[in-house]
């Protein structure tokens, strides 16, 4: 940076070298690089979409964590990664921030082939702890005195496994660990939060912290009482502080040094508390408070409408486009109008109430909804509990997010033979939150498992009669997997079947396979290839696990088979088909399309278009391996 713009009354993003500089900058050009980079924020997401408010309260927090501590040299973890986008600003991509979430710009997330600064991926909750503690062990055996800074949000703390971390991590006395809670859904009553913050002010700063430790090592060398007053001294504050700052003995049991709450909208309370934790050399806890959708009027009115959102107008704080129409809005009113008639029916979400749909049952059945946090574990071994019981549990979670229980599903359900349903919302390509949100590994994740029936409708109508099938069919393990976003079906949806359904019209040989919302493009593939005197037959899956009994035969009719999947392919059901085909001895032309590798963020239609999902590149793939008029 220009020695000049350190005068300067104000500075902008645009003139400055970060995040090197902002260690020059004085706190009030900060506050205006802040309110800079909210207008960037609000600005950027009205247009691409994004996680908003998170984002919105972590302004002043990133400054103050950049101004701090040296990255790349100190190592930043975030968790959930969705609150790192003022970080990427301040991190050299300020001029790409518009390209945030679009196809080739850059991620929503952290990701370490973009930027030397994200030290980790981050797209699933409450891994940060567990990532900072391997990597501050890591700098210490490599002789590095470098701090590793974990970035968690109180939502992530209600999953297991960073309860796991911070026990591990709290044994290392010696580990230059920083983790800081992003706090901005905690309440703390006013009674005892004012006290909090009358000691907190005391204990954050360097003199406070400086003389007690002088006075604990001058006591113990008193002769003969000094150690038992000491102990006696501490015995006292650590009764105090328990009864008055009771949120602060869990991480202090741990072996944290506990920092904290904190305003989170001051940079000064903020540069002053990460300048004490840094000279503990040892694990520290930083309880920093701060306000979700802060500085945009609409999103701190309605955090949770602004947590993860499409195209909205600044002005009127409007979405572009309604959620109403959607099958998670169709799953959700239906499970009502199902539960209305039984009351065994219960619902599970893991943080996911509105995002699955889920908000319909909670008002009309709150004592059979359970919101178990961020514990997609828990919350299918806890539907294990409800079914032993008698209960019919339907655990609503994203495809993405089902992968972390994976375990759960296979000891606690499916040996037990016990009856859960999972609506798997989000199956599929998910768009412009990229790799770590893509639904491509539901399909084979489930086909391991035993016993296991699974349902892919391809618009609502079927959506409802698989939910009917997998409720009060199925006995074990049954799930119904559906896309993000809106029906499209061009297809007759009068015509349907919760197994499968062969559309014949055209006698031809060739014979074109698939699933779910893709079928409505193989049905306009079909009637594109008619024009070109190319006449294929579609085969419609819907129970597409187990496949049923006669079907090998009836696809084995067929010269020319093509099956197009939206999942990954290894271990997927054209795999499966595949397979079947050659043991039966079929000696035809059969190939597949499915995903293979990771799916980098884009629109859904660039996402399948890119992997030959879309109409057109379904006809292109046909015309190319069998000929214009069908002959290859």
């Amino acid at each position: 940076m220009k020695n000049d713009l350190i005068q300067e009354e104000r500075v902008t993003l645009a003139e400055l070298d970060l995040p090197g500089d902002l260690k020059s900058l004085s706190l009030k050009q900060c506050r205006g690089l802040c309110s800079e980079i909210r207008k960037t924020l609000i600005t950027t997401v009205s247009k691409n979409g994004g996680h908003l408010a998170s984002n919105l309260g972590a302004v002043e927090l990133t400054m103050a964590i950049h101004r701090n501590f040296s990255s790349p040299d100190d190592k930043i973890v975030w968790d959930v990664g969705h609150q790192c986008y003022t970080h990427k600003i301040l991190t050299g991509r300020y001029q790409q921030f518009a390209t945030l979430r679009q196809k080739g710009g850059i991620s929503g997330f952290p990701k370490p082939e973009e930027s030397e600064h994200d030290s980790f991926i981050s797209g699933h909750s409450s891994t940060s702890v567990s990532v900072a503690c391997g990597i501050a062990e890591a700098m210490k055996m490599q002789g590095s005195d470098n701090y590793s800074v974990a970035v968690i949000g109180d939502g992530a703390m209600t999953g297991g496994m960073f309860y796991e971390a911070m026990n591990n991590a709290g044994k290392e006395k010696d580990l230059n660990l920083i983790v800081i809670l992003n706090d901005n859904n905690m309440s703390i009553s006013k009674s005892v939060g004012a006290v909090a913050r009358y000691l907190t002010s005391l204990r954050n700063t360097e003199k406070y912290v400086r003389t007690k430790r002088t006075v604990e090592k001058g006591l113990g060398k008193v002769p003969l009482v000094g150690k038992g007053v000491s102990k006696g001294v501490k015995y006292v504050k650590d009764s105090v502080k328990y009864k008055l700052l009771e949120q602060s003995t869990m991480f202090e049991d741990m072996g944290f040094i506990y920092l904290g709450p904190v305003n989170g909208h001051s940079l000064e309370e903020l540069e002053e508390v990460i300048h004490v934790a840094k000279s503990y050399r040892r694990p520290v806890f930083i309880h920093v408070k701060t306000q979700k959708g802060s500085g945009y009027a609409p999103a701190e009115e309605n955090p949770g409408e602004y947590h993860g959102i499409s195209k909205f107008d600044i002005e009127s704080g409007n979405p572009e486009v309604c959620q109403s129409d959607s099958y998670s809005t169709v799953f959700g009113r239906e499970l009502v109008s199902i539960a209305e008639k039984d009351d065994r029916i219960c619902a599970i979400t893991a943080a996911m109430k509105y995002g699955t749909g889920l908000q319909f049952f909670y008002h009309r059945f709150p004592e059979r909804f359970f919101d178990v946090g961020i514990a997609e574990q828990h919350a299918v071994t806890f539907a294990g509990g409800l079914a032993s019981m008698g209960q019919i549990p339907v655990f609503a979670v994203y495809s993405t997010f089902l992968q972390r229980a994976y375990d759960q599903l296979i000891h606690d359900i499916a040996i037990g033979g016990l009856h859960v349903v999972l609506g798997i919302d989000r199956a599929g390509v998910v768009g412009e939150d990229g790799e770590t949100h893509q639904g491509m590994y539901d399909v084979p994740m489930l086909t391991t498992i035993p016993d296991t029936v699974i349902y892919s409708p391809s618009c609502y109508e079927e959506l409802k009669m698989c939910m009917q099938k997998a409720i009060y069919v199925c006995k074990g393990l049954a799930a119904i997997r559906y896309p993000r976003g809106p029906e499209n079906a061009s297809f007759n949806t009068n015509y349907l079947n919760t197994d499968y359904l062969f559309l014949r019209q055209n006698k031809g040989d060739i014979l074109v396979i698939t699933y779910g919302r893709i079928y409505n493009e193989a049905f306009l593939a079909q009637k594109a290839l008619l024009g070109d005197g190319l006449k294929c037959d579609l085969l419609k899956l819907t129970k597409i696990y187990p496949l049923c009994h006669d079907i090998i035969g009836e696809i084995a009719k067929y010269k020319r088979i093509v099956f197009f999947e939206e999942s990954c392919g290894e271990g997927s059901i054209s795999e499966m088909i595949g397979d079947r085909l050659a043991e039966a001895g079929y000696s035809g032309d059969y190939s597949r399309v499915a995903a293979s590798g990771f799916v980098k963020q884009a629109t859904i239609a660039e996402c399948l278009d890119g992997l030959g999902l879309s109409a057109e590149k379904m006809a292109d793939y046909i015309r190319g391996r069998f000929g214009k008029n069908g002959k290859a």
